[in-house]
């Protein structure tokens, strides 16, 4: 049953390549061009900080063309799926396909087929390269894209609170008892007034306070350093302080941040935002399937009644309008507006509805 409803295995594979080439294409011209235009306004800033130079320039752009590549890839597949069915349309291909007794669906069946497989890869991408290079990118930012540090799931510039005190970790790895920092500084407040500071290279948590091994204490209205060894510090303060202080789900594959929702849960923190952003990273990838349902209307109709450009104008209008879609229903979802699950899926079904509604009632 199931090949019966596609085109032949040829005209199938055809639409399939059809559609992948253009769809890659417009995303490598997509990426070349903002790649290039992202670099021009960053290069100062990397090569602000001193021995910096092509290397590190080369590194940015390995760590920031993922991000675009995710970004734009959806829009390319609306292009690309525009691009595809406008030419068979233009060539008559459309007609002859109709004329052989294949529905609408039957001819879109190959380009939806395609798009599930782009979907999974997009997907696989994020997981696997998109999230590393965020949060790379990210703890480079922080340094001032200086040294950065060394090991998965290092956090830069971290600040807790502790009453009045301020606590900042240059780096912060590890999770739970086996929590690492270092560069600690431990600022003494008082009144409002700034006491001392007590800086340290490293602290371990010890379960009920932090050791601070090489610490030194200096006195701010006398001026003096004081040598102090291994202290202890700011009781009280637990580790996912400093290793959840800030969760980005952009930095994070889906296990990993499923796990850093578990743990903000069991400290008793908010987790709904993240959980939006959770579902939206399998909901997020499976656009590419929309896609071809939402760009359909430019594949039919005569070609030569004048209105191709009129159909096309108008698949882009709904295919950007799920995007807007997309991007509100996750915003209301950050904001806590929206449930989680109705924030990452209610677009797609939507325009799922959409789509279908407008193939069937012009074409069906």
């Amino acid at each position: 049953m199931m090949p019966a409803f596609f085109p032949s295995r040829t005209v199938s594979v055809y639409m399939a390549t059809m559609f992948l080439t253009r769809t890659f294409s417009v995303l490598a011209g997509l990426v070349l061009i903002l790649m290039t235009l992202d670099l021009l306004g960053k290069s100062g800033d990397v090569l602000a900080y001193p021995g910096n130079g092509q290397a590190q320039l080369w590194t940015y752009v390995s760590l920031r063309a993922p991000q675009i590549v995710s970004t734009f890839l959806k829009f390319s597949v609306l292009l690309g799926t525009l691009i595809t069915l406008a030419t068979l349309n233009q060539n008559s291909e459309v007609i002859a396909l109709k004329s052989s007794g294949l529905s609408a669906h039957q001819i879109l069946a190959p380009l939806v087929v395609t798009g599930m497989l782009v979907a999974l890869l997009s997907f696989l991408f994020n997981e696997r390269v998109v999230a590393r290079a965020t949060a790379t990118l990210s703890a480079w930012e922080k340094v001032d894209y200086g040294p950065m540090p060394s090991g998965p799931g290092v956090l830069s510039n971290v600040w807790v609170r502790d009453g009045e005190d301020l606590i900042r970790a240059g780096h912060a790895t590890g999770r739970g008892r086996a929590t690492r920092l270092e560069d600690v500084a431990v600022y003494d407040r008082r009144d409002g007034n700034l006491g001392a500071i007590l800086t340290a290279r490293t602290a371990r948590f010890d379960g009920a306070a932090w050791r601070l091994e090489g610490a030194k204490r200096f006195d701010v209205a006398t001026g003096s350093v004081t040598p102090l060894g291994t202290v202890r510090a700011a009781a009280g303060v637990s580790p996912d302080r400093f290793t959840l202080a800030s969760v980005n789900p952009d930095g994070l594959s889906f296990t990993q941040l499923y796990s850093a929702i578990e743990d903000l849960e069991a400290a008793g923190r908010p987790t709904q935002s993240l959980r939006a952003s959770l579902w939206h990273k399998l909901s997020g990838p499976l656009s590419a399937v929309l896609m071809p349902l939402l760009g359909a209307v430019a594949g039919f109709g005569l070609a030569r009644s004048g209105r191709l450009f009129l159909r096309a104008v108008i698949g882009m209008a709904l295919g950007f309008a799920y995007f807007v879609a997309d991007n509100f229903a996750l915003a209301m979802g950050n904001l806590g507006a929206y449930p989680p699950l109705l924030a990452a899926w209610a677009p797609f079904f939507l325009f799922l509805l959409i789509g279908e509604a407008v193939l069937i009632r012009t074409e069906e």
